[in-house]
This record gives structure tokens, sequence and C-alpha cells, in this order.
């Protein structure tokens, strides 16, 4: 009898868990807009003090979360290309959360800004990147560096999004390491998140399953499917230190501006043109404090094309991998390449972190990555399909002269959850 009792008490208990937990999570509902109200599809949502609770707004801008955190938990909502808003869980329902743009691709301010008249003298030139690469190696840490990320990648057709994966990451930075002088970076995802469409990742899924694919695309497919790859190599990319060293005696052509009196804008641009097939210009943006010569920011943008002659027929795994970027209800049945064009640009934005004893130095590490590709495959009869991917990586902590992490951190499968928000 006493055994039946304890577990009545039990289940009651039980019950009143249950009870209890469901009454402590709260519905938090809001929308994101822009400053002229049109809604912002796939902002990411999440609590500053734990990324994983957090969710991505839908076509209208609307998103609910469900948290047990109180209400005055800060909250972060971003997306690339406007200012990161942060807000509590109880303003939500003051209204909607307007997003400032904020641009940061240089293109238009490089373009339209008077070059000194420094721009030919290469002597004066050689002088001020010697003076910027010294001031590289004081400002930038010369031991591991471990960051927190959130890190967002979105796919877009035609400026339709149809798929975002939100990673929460550990990465760290070891300056210099690699065989060309290059920083090693290693990444462990924590958790992934995946918000679709759900038709995108219906045909997704058929394809992925299908036997159309040969081993080795399947293989590729693998590995990018693990919550790794993509991140990691967007992380990897603007290498700053790195680039400048590689460029900074290519003295003729390098160029310098003043954007404004208290920043200077430094820019190498590297052209290739093979017999007309392939051709490409490379653009670095380095820009500094002008007091001090300290990096502010840097962008990078390409811009290439390629022309294919007699065209490339596309096989039939390469059409599938096609039909996946294809938002029209019309399967692709055959493509012929003639043509191809991709314009890529990619931002870091620094910021000053205080060490030492003395709090007496200054040392730059990486506020936040965000890229921004296009990509057109031209073929024939007309036919074009557009690719569209955006990226940010805002970092949430940083933490100077860390451990590199054990081989067992970044190659385990991340832990993932799939998420139709439309």
């Amino acid at each position: 009898m006493k055994g039946y009792e304890m577990k009545i008490r039990a289940f009651f208990l039980a019950i009143l868990l249950l009870l209890f937990s469901n009454v402590r999570a709260t519905e938090y509902n809001g929308r994101v807009v822009s400053a002229n109200g049109e809604p912002v599809s796939f902002a990411t949502i999440y609590l500053i003090n734990d990324p994983i609770v957090g969710t991505a707004s839908g076509d209208d801008g609307s998103f609910t979360i469900n948290t047990d955190y109180s209400a005055d938990e800060p909250i972060i909502i971003s997306f690339i290309g406007y200012e990161r808003c942060e807000t509590t869980l109880a303003r939500l329902s003051e209204g909607d959360i307007v997003l400032k743009e904020q641009p940061i691709a240089l293109q238009e301010t490089v373009v339209t800004a008077k070059a000194s008249k420094q721009k030919n003298k290469r002597k004066q030139m050689a002088q001020l990147l010697h003076r910027v690469y010294l001031k590289m190696q004081d400002d930038f840490p010369s031991t591991a560096t471990k960051y927190k990320v959130v890190s967002d990648v979105r796919m877009n057709t035609e400026d339709t999004p149809w798929g975002m994966e939100q990673m929460i990451a550990t990465v760290v930075n070891i300056p210099g390491i690699r065989p060309e002088g290059k920083d090693s970076v290693q990444l462990a995802g924590e958790y992934c998140k995946r918000f679709f469409r759900q038709q995108i990742r219906d045909r997704a899924d058929v394809i992925l399953e299908g036997n159309s694919l040969n081993n080795n695309v399947r293989k590729m497919a693998t590995e990018v499917d693990s919550g790794i790859v993509v991140h990691k190599a967007l992380w990897s990319m603007g290498n700053v230190k790195y680039d400048f060293e590689r460029s900074m005696n290519d003295i003729k052509h390098w160029s310098v501006s003043n954007e404004s009196e208290s920043e200077t804008v430094l820019t190498h641009i590297d052209k290739k043109n093979y017999m007309g097939i392939f051709k490409y210009e490379y653009k670095r943006h380095y820009i500094l404090n002008s007091d001090n010569l300290s990096v502010l920011r840097f962008s990078e943008e390409l811009n290439a094309e390629l022309y294919v002659p007699f065209g490339y027929k596309f096989k039939p795994e390469d059409l599938e991998l096609l039909n996946l970027l294809n938002m029209s209800e019309q399967k692709i049945e055959k493509f012929r390449l003639r043509r191809a064009k991709l314009h890529v640009n990619l931002n870091t934005i620094y910021k000053d972190n205080i060490i030492g004893a003395d709090n007496s130095q200054l040392k730059k590490t990486i506020q936040e990555k965000n890229l921004s590709a296009q990509a057109q495959l031209l073929g024939t009869k007309k036919k074009e399909i557009p690719v569209d991917v955006k990226a940010t990586q805002k970092v949430t902590s940083v933490q100077l002269n860390a451990k590199t992490l054990p081989k067992s951190a970044f190659h385990k499968r991340v832990q993932r959850e799939i998420v139709p928000i439309f």
C-alpha cells in the first residue's frame, strides 16, 4: 500500500511540474519592418545570453518566441544591411520592430571619392603602406582568439528568400600558422536551426535521397549538410593581415582616398582577362582611422565573368543541383551554360579590446562579418538562373589568448532543428 501511495504522489508531482512549466513558458509575438514599413522576412531574433533560444521572421515580418526567460531578457534582432537592434522580450508588445538601414559595402563611396595627390607617387605610397603594416602588427593579436558567434546564411532567388541556416558556434582564430602564413580557423558548431519554405525542403529531400547524384556530388552535399563547411568558409574569408602583406609590394595598383576627416581608404585592385573567356576584377578596401592608421573595416569586392564559346551541357546530376536553385514550378530538364557572372562583397568590422594589467593595450578583434553574393547562370534560349546568397556572422563574446579546440569539438555532427516558417 505504501508503494502504491508513493506512485500516486509521484504521478501528481509530475502533473504539477508539467503544469508549472507550461505556466512559466510565455509566448512573445513581434514583427520586423524596415524604415518605410515594409516587412523584413528572414530577420533573426535571439536572446543575447542564450542564442539557441530564437527564431526567424516570416514573409510578413512576424515571429513568435516561446520561452521561460523573464520579460526583461535582452534580445537581438538583425538582418544584413540593417543596424542591429537590441531590445527586450517585453518591448515586443509595444509595436513593430523597425530596422534602420546600414549599408556598409563600399562600392558607392569609393567610386565617388576623390583620390589624393599621393595616388601616383610610389615612394609616398610605399611609406604609407609600410606604416599601415607596422600598425597591423601591433593591433592584431599574435595568439589564438576565441569567438562565440551567431552565423546566418540565407538563400534567395530573384529577391525571394527560400531558406536560411543559423548556427551558434565557437570559432578559434590561430594567427599565421598555415604554410603560406594565413590564419587557421577552427569552428565548432553547438546548435543549428534551418528555416525553409516547405516546398523547397520537399524538393531538396527528393533530390538528395534519390539516385540521380553521383558519389562525388553526394559526398560534397553531405559535407555541406553537416552544418560546418559553409559557416567555416565564410569566417575564413577576409583575412586582413594576410591579404595586406601579400599585396603591399604591388605599389602601382594601390590608391588612397579620404572618405572624411576621420577615415582614410586604401584600395588595391587586381584585374585579369584571359582572352575574353574569363575575366575578373578584385578590389580590397582598407578603411583606416586617419589619425593612427588603425583598421576599422575591411571590404572586398569581386566581379567575375566566364564565357563558354560553345556552351557546356549540364549532366543529369548537374541538373538536379540546378533545380535546387530554381524557384519556378517548372523543372529544368536541360540546360546549356553559355555565360556565368558573379559579384561578391564581403565586409569585416573590427572593434578595440583593452587588455593588459594596466589596461594600456588595444587589440583588434572581429565584431561582425557579412557577405552578399549574386550569381547568374545564362544558358541558350535566354534561360537564366539567378542565385543570391546573404550571410552574416555576429560576435557575441571574445576571449584573447585562448586555447585551441580539441579535434573532437569540430568534427562532431551538430544538433539541428528544422523549422518551416512559411
